[in-house]
């Protein structure tokens, strides 16, 4: 096989949040912005005309396989939809060895997987950037597209308070890296012995203006300008969720906690949601749930992420 030809610039995957400056993760959210400005006026935006996007899914999913795929054909691009099933990582190839192949056909690659060690090796052994479409530790896109509602709504992030509600799962770990990048105040309420990651913590910890970690979901959400939470068993713990129903109970997000928030404070869920569950039909529902914002910021987070780095530069627009 010959490898077409690369460009001499360095590499720049997107695993992380913590991995990109304050700087660069504000222009990340500056331009996507402009891309949702230009679709809703018409205008052609293809930054990325001719170019493929390989998208490994050992994890199905509604939002990140859509928005993606969409994303990548408004900018003039092309989607391939690669399932275990159909690939030979499935079947125990070296995960090393189709970073490779897909490095000589694709001008990136996109992968929602269960351990993040798989997304670390794809992007070690790949010459072409790699997307986090979720892992088990993180979930960057989601809550970048979470920090533009915010901006969307309440005008800025920094100096906010956010009140992360229920398992100390990817969500929370995001959150967690966004604090520390952004500016902003993350309180969490997680029960004992689901808190978040205790590295990525302690980093938060460390940062201005500050974290709280509590058991205690109104301490949590007292004065809070977003409200936000997770189903409480991911893709993956199906045999848990009787458990976790239990132990999660104190933690759904309901009026009650909702009026401890600040006057004007928003309810944010990555979907999908099981109402009744981690939260209410009337908070889902209620003028504050700004949700469904929320899932379209995907698509215009995800393409300002992939115009940046398979671009090569910032693009402006």
């Amino acid at each position: 096989m010959v490898a077409r030809e690369k460009s001499e610039r360095p590499v720049r995957h997107f695993l992380s949040i913590a991995d990109w400056t304050t700087d660069e993760l504000t222009a990340l959210l500056r331009l996507a912005a402009d891309l949702k400005a230009k679709q809703k006026r018409g205008e052609p935006h293809r930054l990325l005309e001719g170019k493929s996007l390989a998208m490994i899914f050992e994890k199905s999913s509604t939002r990140t396989r859509v928005s993606f795929e969409v994303g990548i054909f408004q900018l003039g691009g092309q989607a391939i939809f690669l399932a275990p099933a159909y690939i030979q990582m499935g079947r125990g190839e070296p995960i090393r060895d189709t970073a490779r192949v897909l490095s000589a056909y694709a001008h990136g690659v996109m992968c929602r997987t269960y351990a993040h060690d798989t997304l670390l090796e794809l992007a070690e052994y790949s010459s072409i950037p790699v997307i986090n479409g979720l892992s088990d530790l993180l979930h960057p896109c989601q809550v970048l597209a979470d920090v533009m509602t915010v901006i969307e709504h309440l005008g800025d992030i920094q100096g906010k308070t956010v009140a992360w509600i229920g398992d100390g799962n990817n969500m929370a770990n995001s959150w967690l890296n966004a604090s520390r990048m952004l500016g902003f105040t993350l309180r969490l309420a997680c029960p004992p012995g689901y808190q978040p990651d205790e590295a990525i913590l302690a980093r938060a910890e460390e940062a201005e203006p500050g974290t709280l970690l509590t058991e205690d979901p109104a301490e949590a959400a007292e004065g809070a300008d977003v409200v936000t939470t997770d189903v409480w068993a991911s893709m993956g713990q199906e045999d848990e969720a009787a458990e976790r129903r239990r132990i999660f109970a104190p933690y759904q997000v309901n009026a009650e906690l909702m009026a401890r928030a600040s006057d004007g404070a928003i309810f944010l869920h990555c979907l999908p949601a099981h109402r009744g569950e981690e939260v209410t039909e009337e908070v889902f529902e209620s003028p504050a749930s700004k949700v469904w914002d929320e899932a379209e910021n995907r698509l215009h987070l995800q393409k300002a992420i992939m115009a940046t780095i398979m671009c090569g530069e910032a693009p402006t627009g």
